[in-house]
């Protein structure tokens, strides 16, 4: 008998029941605030922040091959031109906004001369933006160096009002900026930007616009980390160019893109929720708190190279938020040899582009 063809799929059962359950989360979510204290409503506020910085990097890195150590630099960024957006009279939360389009619009030009160079040297090159940015920003008048300023037109909204606003804007934010990324990815971009991290010669070779799309990935990046950088500073109020153009804020991003999963969508939003968790319970270990990151990080590089939802992915199969095909065996196909199918060869492949 004849081999049956093999299906190539999208979408599962698992993949619909993930949308229906998604859309329920987030309706949930919006509604949290009203049976939450303040400081939870402080600490989820900081999870949304985490999955957007987990979901930017992954986006350029383990879609797009861009591993970038500076990302800071846009972190940083979103909550300087926050600042200044205030400072000349525009309204503080309009100004959140507004810095993360101005962030994105600086990141235009920066992609001009740093998308020329290639792995190590793109990484080294864009930790030495972030440290050339920083001693910049240190030089305005209205940051007075380390000692830094606030976001004191903030401070005209009562806590409560001002607590939950920075909450549903985040929130806001996390689900726009995951649905954006979701769709492109999906789309024939998403392909192109896999193909071209996989080999950017041959994407070239078949017509892929690589410098292009290298760069609509790279504005998109730095567009959603100037946001979380200036819903990080609404929600400290005060700004100091040594906090926000740290390196420790790509170490974090590193870390959950590598414990969730990188390359893979779902794995990004584990990783944040997993550095949630981790930073709630030994946040107040001090330096041992950042040992242990550093530990679990190189153990989860050795032992599972793939993260947690890759390795999920890879032994059964699991696809939540699809953003590539598979291929499947039926189960009831029959080989050349009229053997039927066994159960290794009736599970989902490694999704492709």
């Amino acid at each position: 008998m004849s081999a049956a063809s093999p299906v190539i799929e999208r979408g599962t059962a698992a993949s619909r029941i993930a949308a229906i359950a998604v859309a329920l989360i987030i309706a949930l979510l919006a509604i949290a605030p009203q049976f939450l204290s303040a400081g939870a409503v402080d600490r989820m506020t900081a999870l949304f922040i985490y999955v957007i910085l987990a979901a930017m990097w992954n986006a350029l890195a383990g879609f797009g091959g861009l591993v970038s150590v500076g990302q800071q630099v846009f972190f940083g960024l979103g909550a300087y031109f926050s600042i200044r957006l205030a400072d000349a009279g525009l309204n503080p939360f309009v100004a959140l906004f507004v810095s993360a389009i101005v962030v994105g619009a600086v990141s235009w030009p920066i992609s001009l001369f740093m998308l020329r160079l290639r792995n190590g040297e793109f990484a080294i090159g864009m930790w030495v933006i972030a440290a050339l940015t920083h001693l910049l920003v240190n030089l305005d008048r209205l940051v007075q160096g380390e000692t830094g300023t606030s976001l004191i037109s903030l401070n005209v909204y009562d806590a409560s009002t001002r607590r939950v606003a920075i909450y549903w804007l985040a929130l806001a934010s996390m689900t726009a900026l995951l649905a954006v990324l979701f769709g492109l990815l999906r789309g024939s971009t998403g392909a192109a930007i896999r193909a071209i991290r996989d080999n950017e010669d041959a994407a070239a070779s078949v017509g892929v616009r690589v410098t292009g799309t290298k760069r609509l990935l790279f504005v998109l990046a730095a567009f959603g980390i100037g946001i979380a950088g200036a819903l990080w500073l609404a929600t400290s109020i005060t700004f100091q160019p040594k906090t926000y153009f740290s390196v420790q804020w790509t170490a974090y991003m590193i870390f959950m893109v590598l414990v969730g999963g990188i390359g893979t969508f779902e794995g990004a939003i584990l990783g944040a929720l997993l550095f949630f968790l981790i930073e709630t319970w030994f946040g107040g270990a001090g330096v041992w708190y950042l040992i242990g990151l550093g530990a679990t990080a190189l153990a989860f590089s050795l032992l599972l190279p793939r993260g947690l939802w890759g390795t999920l992915e890879e032994r059964f199969g699991l696809r939540l938020l699809p953003v590539g095909y598979s291929v499947r065996i039926p189960v009831n196909a029959t080989l050349t040899t009229g053997e039927t199918a066994s159960p290794a060869q009736t599970t989902t492949s490694r999704e492709k582009a």
